[in-house]
């Protein structure tokens, strides 16, 4: 009988692991470079300092 040979088992999760890995960060940059990802992050600041400019403005 054969025995397992765990450090192939393993070798073949890390490297899953790694693809894994390198796909999510190919898509965060191809997400970045589209501008979708910086974008939202403007507009909830305009919105913010909107309401805190009425805010203050308000006694």
């Amino acid at each position: 009988m054969a025995t397992p040979n765990y450090n192939y088992e393993k070798r073949q999760r890390e490297l899953a692991k790694k693809k894994k890995k390198e796909e999510k960060l190919k898509e965060r940059e191809s997400r970045k470079s589209d501008g979708t990802e910086g974008s939202a992050p403007q507009q909830e600041d305009s919105e913010s300092a909107a309401a805190h400019t009425t805010q203050l403005g308000t006694p």
